[in-house]
């Protein structure tokens, strides 16, 4: 690329958003590695401790969300909101920035409602298969809408709309006979035995996290091994319940380093429907079972799941219904080899490999456009 170019990515709050994020940027600097990338995420939130950690600079907004509960934060949010959108704005006049990007999150929306004010062209890549009423707004003034799947026409302008998918964190691929001892390996799982991944991510999810434990308190022994993130709000609370109930077919973890290995080793995973927890499990071709979070905005992830249901790509058992089900469920379906097979098929028809390549492309495209 000729000339020193400027860009912002924005947004974060999860690993959901901030795995695509720095999957763009790497593939930026892979390209152009002249190019100057700022980072823009929310203060407090993981994005401001990751992000640096992949070798990147960071601005912080005071941003945040509504509490769906009753609090006395939610009083403060107009005053957040106004000094974040102030903060923007001083951001991008001393950045001057070529172009900037959303990837979703807390502190995508002031930076570009500010961008669009300005004049500056931005990109949203929206992850979900249900748009949320801020990308919705912000779509007005979008150059280009990147989406992770088809059919966004009811949210978007369709002439805006490039079906990019998201883009995933390095060392997701396509597992393979290889890759899958690697990872058993990796655990210290015997090459024959039958691996259940359960994970909430990196926060955790408490009605899985029940579930396994209801599970392990009612069965000494297991047929298969089951590898566990309880994320890390949950880690004592865990590590208590295991010294008490220690049981050897179950390895538990506060965070995976090597998700990408766990994810390798498993036959069969059970985890929430993010979207890019969704786009990585179609790259890698995994027989899931998604238990869509009931506290994220407009139900999105029952959007999401629902999606690869209809298509026969994976199952889904509601966050109601889990106590009752999942574990038993995920058990039948890690010892029926034909059924896992059907869903591996299916769900691998849903990736898209090279989505951080697709966004840089419609990046620099806009860029040249721009001069």
């Amino acid at each position: 690329m000729n000339g020193e170019k400027r860009i912002i990515i924005s947004g974060g709050g999860t690993g959901g958003h901030i795995f695509p994020a720095i999957s763009i940027a790497n593939e930026i600097r892979k390209r152009d590695p002249q190019a100057e990338i700022l980072f823009v995420g929310a203060l407090g939130k993981m994005e401001m401790e990751r992000v640096p950690k992949a070798g990147y600079n960071i601005e912080g907004l005071p941003v945040a969300g509504l509490k769906r509960k009753l609090s006395f934060s939610n009083l403060l949010l107009p005053y957040k909101v106004i000094k974040s959108l102030k903060m923007a704005g001083r951001i991008l006049d001393k950045f001057k920035p070529h172009i900037v990007i959303g990837v979703g999150g807390y502190a995508s929306a002031p930076l570009l409602w500010m961008a669009g004010r300005r004049g500056l062209p931005y990109i949203i890549q929206e992850q979900n298969s249900y748009a949320g009423l801020a990308n919705r707004i912000l779509s007005k003034r979008a150059s280009v809408i990147c989406t992770a799947y088809e059919g966004m026409g009811k949210f978007f302008p369709e002439d805006k709309i490039l079906v990019s998918g998201n883009p995933v964190r390095d060392g997701i691929q396509l597992t393979t006979p290889i890759l899958k001892r690697e990872g058993k390996a990796h655990f210290g799982i015997p090459e024959d035995k039958r691996v259940l991944l359960v994970t909430g991510g990196s926060l955790g999810a408490r009605t899985l996290n029940n579930a396994v434990q209801d599970w392990i308190k009612s069965h000494n022994s297991c047929n298969f091994s089951i590898i566990w993130q309880t994320g890390k709000f949950y880690k004592e609370e865990i590590d208590n319940f295991i010294a008490l109930n220690q049981r050897d077919y179950v390895k538990h973890f506060a965070f995976l380093d090597r998700m990408d290995l766990a994810i390798a080793a498993a036959d069969v995973i059970v985890t929430r429907a993010g979207a890019g927890t969704i786009s990585e499990l179609s790259i890698a071709g995994k027989a899931c079972i998604f238990v869509p979070s009931p506290m994220v905005a407009e139900d999105h992830q029952t959007h999401n799941a629902m999606t690869l249901v209809k298509r026969g790509a994976a199952m889904m058992i509601k966050d109601s219904e889990a106590g009752e089900f999942l574990m038993q469920t995920a058990a039948d379906l890690v010892e029926d080899k034909l059924r896992i097979e059907e869903l591996e098929e299916k769900i691998k028809q849903m990736a898209y490999s090279d989505a951080a390549s697709i966004i840089v492309n419609e990046l620099y495209k806009l860029i040249r456009r721009e001069k």
